[in-house]
Order: C-alpha cells, then structure tokens, then sequence
C-alpha cells in the first residue's frame, strides 16, 4: 500500500518540515506494510504538471499538507484527481484545514478528511487504518474503525463526523526527519525544538496551542551536529518564541557556537525584550553571520499592543536591538504589521519611521492575516475588519484605516524592499533620508512617483532602478544630482562588479594604472573614482549630504571579501600615490 505525502511549497529553496515529520513518525511506528513518499512542488509549477505527477505515482492514499499560500492548489488538486480516481481517499492536514473544518469538507467533497492540528499520531493511525484495510483482504482481520482515530473529522456520507480531540505529543517520540535526504545545496532547512508559545498574541494561531513543550536538548544538538556535519547553508527554526526558555535557548547558543563550522547560519525568532544579559553576552561573541535573528515589533503604539494582547516592554526592545547591533555580529530581521486594532495612518507612520531609525538588516512590513481560529478572527466584526474571503485573507480596511491608506502603506513596502531590504542602495538612501521629514514620507513620495510614472507594472534592472531614483530626485529638487550619480555608482558596485556601467559613469581609462594594480584576480575586485566620501557601514545615517573632495578619491572593491550579514563588498579608499 501506497500512502502519498503531497508538498506544494512557497519556494524551491524551503523545506516542507510536516510532511517529513509525518514519514519519520509513521516509519517508525508503523506495525502494518506501507509505503510512505513525498512529493515536492512550488506554487510556480503548473497545475496540470503536479496533477501529472501525483497520478503517476499511483498513490493508495493521497495527503496534502495545507497553508494559506497552497490551499487554492489543493482544492483543485484535488477536485480534479478525485475525477481520475474516485476510489482513492484523499486526506489533507495543516493550519489552513484545522478551522472551519466542517465548511471545508462540505465544500470540497472530493476530499475523504481532514487531521485536525498536530499530525504525527493521526497520520500514523490512518495509515495503520488503511494498511489493515488492505490486508484484511488476504488474513480476514477485523479492521480498525476510523471512528476511534482521534484528532480527524471525516465525511460519512451525508454526515460530517468528528472524532476525539488529539492529546499533544512529547516532542521526544518525533524521529529526526532529514537523514533522507543527501543534497542540501541552497535549501533552507527548517527545524523545530519546541511547539507552543507562552503569548496570547491575538492574531496568531499559536496563541491557542495547547501547552508549551521542548524537544529533548540531547536531541536536538544531535540534530543539529548533523547539519553542521553537512554543512546546510541555513537552519530555521520555526519555534514561535525561541528563547522564552533561557535554560533552553542558551545551551542551544552554546552548541552552535562551539561546534560552528564556518558556513552555516541558524536563523531564530525571538522577544527581544526577553533577551538576559547572559544571553546577550553569548551571542555578542559568535562569529559574524552564524546566527540571525527575526524579532516581532508589529506596533509601537501602546493602545494596539495592549488589544492584540502583546506582551512586550518596547524600551527593553529598543535598548536590546541597539545592544546586538552595536555588536555588529548578527543580522537583525525586525517586523512591522499594518492593520493591528487601534493602528491608524499616523500611528504606523510613527511605528514605521521608529523601527527604521533603528537600522536593522531588514525590516518586514507586513499586512494583517485575519487567520482561522485566531482571536482576531473571532472578534474581526467588533473591529469593522473587512479582508480578503480568499487565502491569504490579508486586511482591507478596518475602523482605523482606510483601503486607499491600506494601498499607500502597500506602495511603501514596495519601495521598502527595493530600496532598503534587497541592501543595494544602502549609501545612495541613507542620504535621501536626510532630505525628508521622515523615512516614512520619503518612501511614500517615492511611491507616489513610481505609481505616477507607471512603473509599478514594469520590471526593472538594478541600473534602472537607479535612474529612477536620480528622475525622482530631480522631480523632487531635494538634492544635488551630481552627489546622487557617485553615491548610487558606489552602491552599484558595492554590491557586485557590474557587467554594464551606467551612463552617467565617468570613463574608467582615467585610473587605468589603478586598475591594473589593485585588480589582478580579474573580476573579482574593482576601482572605481569619486569625489566625495560616503558614510560607512558603522554610521547608521548620513547627518549630512557629502562634501566635495579637493581631488578625486579612489575605491577598491574587493568581492572576494564580503560583508557576512549583507553581503557588501568589502572596499577600502586607495589614491595615486601609491603608485609612486
């Protein structure tokens, strides 16, 4: 008997952690024949190629694992296999099913059932469930009745039926689920050491988890000596609030740091404002890129903290992120959520341009998710929360913030992530920040002349996007043109050694002698002529437009020697002299 675990994931690089944890827990416990696979997909690939694949395989059994940027797949997916093989039951499990299951199942009839919440004990007994099933036909065994699997709902003709509750699992039982695989070049690996979260945050499903457990450390430094061993570039761990077990948390740090094997990196989600001084210290002296950490603001305002039920002390968070970055170790990944209760269109300008000032690598900005199961969900009316009906159910409008600033905010994080977050115009906006009243209204007014200009719906190069910043400059008559042309040259290089020069880049004949001297590994370093200084990494805002130098200077850019938390060249100013 075939059981058929079906992945359809956001990007080829992520891991599908439930589907793997599914197979490890059902191998190992598994008393009846079965064979269990996995299949991987993306949401890039064709419906019609995964339906192919998936009916090639010949599945007994066919499960999906469901999430608001694949539930749309599944449902057709399955719709349209149930036609080819109607004799096949179709199971499916994840957040996107685990509420509202009754309506689902009503309205997707080809799917047989639905493994509410935590999977691995389910899946182990419907496999069992269908093993027997399958042979029963030679031994006459009496087989199980689904009805005693707790933890599903199932579709009994008419009837939608619901079994028991599922009992939380001890994380320790979970087999470790990434020894099949051989290849882990360019993936991203995710990986849990604990389930829950101590928060009630009100628009997040781990709010209603039904106790905080943590997976044995003996095991969890076993597993993660295994990826050090393999050298995977990057470990995410998906545990909602990594360190609110300091014990927990720092013997972890401790492991990674002792048995670091230079390549690679553990990203954590963490309360920053939880962080102890012991913790700090630890982690202030790991090697720079090993680790990098997400931490949720979501608001600064008090009054929407308090009604998304938010446990933080926002100047312990502020005080902390400044302590790791001054570090200047560990990539800081800081969140912002527009749409929050009590959040308005000045209130997130405020939280908008404080999280900015705080520089970190990257700063998400999110839109409100009105989730299934989740508090916010229940009480979306009380709000006057409108949302999209379908995945990824992201805000509208609510009581505070109206769809057209909805649709401003979404210009800004637009240009947000193409000027600020993707690091390739670091000096050029560090100085365009100083030209506006805030970080908030710069981006907006850029925006504002991307949707003018038409270019929202163009695609555009890296060079393109600096010419437009330099139209936007004159438009705007904000700053010096000339200063703007060799800061954005300066960033353009900074980042890669361009195939293609701008036009506005000045004749590279003129420093040829430097070039020669400086650039003997070919396209692995650059020198390139400017005549002012820019801010460096170490200051975090230019307090003043460059002045121009007597002469021209000189940078080399060494590719071959980057940034390990940005990826920025590695540069250093050089004059003619040195030739002399």
């Amino acid at each position: 008997m075939k059981l058929l675990l079906t992945a359809i994931n956001a990007k080829y690089i992520h891991s599908n952690l439930a589907v793997y944890d599914l197979r490890a827990f059902a191998e190992a416990y598994l008393t009846k024949e079965a064979e269990i696979i996995i299949k991987k997909y993306t949401i890039n690939h064709s419906m019609q190629d995964i339906l192919a694949g998936i009916y090639k395989e010949k599945p007994d059994v066919l499960c999906f694992s469901c999430y608001i940027w694949n539930i749309r797949y599944v449902e057709e997916l399955a719709e349209e296999f149930h036609k080819l093989c109607p004799e096949v039951p179709i199971w499916v499990g994840g957040p996107e099913v685990s509420y509202e299951t009754e309506l689902f199942l009503r309205v997707n009839t080809a799917v047989t059932g639905v493994m509410i919440g935590e999977g691995e004990q389910t899946f182990l007994e419907i496999c069992e469930y269908y093993a027997t099933k399958s042979v029963k036909k030679l031994t006459c065994e009496d087989e199980i009745p689904i009805s005693e699997i707790a933890g599903i709902a199932y579709r009994k003709e008419e009837n939608i039926c619901f079994t028991a509750d599922r009992e939380a699992l001890d994380m320790n039982r979970i087999p470790f689920c990434y020894d099949h695989i051989t290849d882990f070049t360019n993936r991203i690996i995710y990986y849990e050491s604990s389930r829950g979260c101590p928060f009630r945050c009100s628009y997040c499903l781990s709010s209603i988890e039904k106790q905080l457990r943590f997976r044995d450390l003996g095991l969890v430094k076993k597993e993660l000596a295994f990826f050090l061993e393999k050298q995977v570039p990057q470990v995410k761990f998906v545990d909602r609030t990594f360190n609110c077990r300091h014990e927990h948390a720092m013997e972890i740090w401790r492991f990674i740091k002792e048995h670091d094997n230079g390549v690679t990196n553990f990203h954590f989600e963490i309360s920053a404002d939880l962080l102890t001084k012991d913790e700090l210290a630890l982690i202030q002296t790991m090697r720079p890129g090993l680790i990098q950490l997400e931490i949720g603001v979501q608001s600064t305002n008090d009054a929407t903290i308090r009604e998304i039920h938010r446990t933080m002390d926002l100047v312990r968070l502020r005080e902390v992120v400044g302590q790791i970055q001054a570090g200047g170790n560990i990539h800081q990944h800081l969140d912002l959520i527009a749409g929050l209760p009590y959040e308005d269109y000045e209130t997130f300008t405020k939280s908008f341009d404080e999280v900015y000032s705080w520089k970190p690598n990257q700063l998400q900005l999110g839109f409100l998710k009105v989730l299934k199961g989740s508090y916010l969900y229940e009480h979306a009316a009380e709000y006057e929360v409108k949302y999209h009906a379908k995945p990824p159910y992201e805000v509208l409008c609510t009581k505070w913030l109206t769809f057209s600033e909805v649709l401003c905010i979404k210009q800004v994080e637009e240009m947000l992530e193409v000027y600020y977050n993707s690091g390739q115009y670091e000096v050029t906006m560090k100085m365009l920040e100083t030209q506006f009243e805030s970080p908030f209204a710069m981006y907006q007014r850029l925006g504002a002349f991307y949707e003018d200009m038409g270019y929202f719906s163009m695609s555009h190069s890296r060079i393109r996007r600096a010419e437009i910043l330099l139209e936007f400059a004159r438009k705007e008559a904000i700053v010096a043109v000339p200063v703007l042309e060799e800061s954005l040259i300066f960033d353009l290089y900074y980042r890669e050694n361009v195939k293609s020069r701008p036009a506005w880049a000045a004749d590279m004949t003129a420093w040829k002698a430097l070039t020669r001297e400086y650039c003997k590994n070919g396209k692995q370093s650059h020198v390139e002529q400017f005549h002012y200084r820019f801010p460096g990494k170490e200051e975090k805002t230019a307090a003043a437009l460059p002045v121009r130098e007597t002469a021209a200077v000189y940078v080399w850019f060494d590719y071959t020697r980057r940034d390990p938390l940005d990826h920025q060249a590695h540069y250093k100013y050089i004059t003619e002299s040195a030739l002399k």
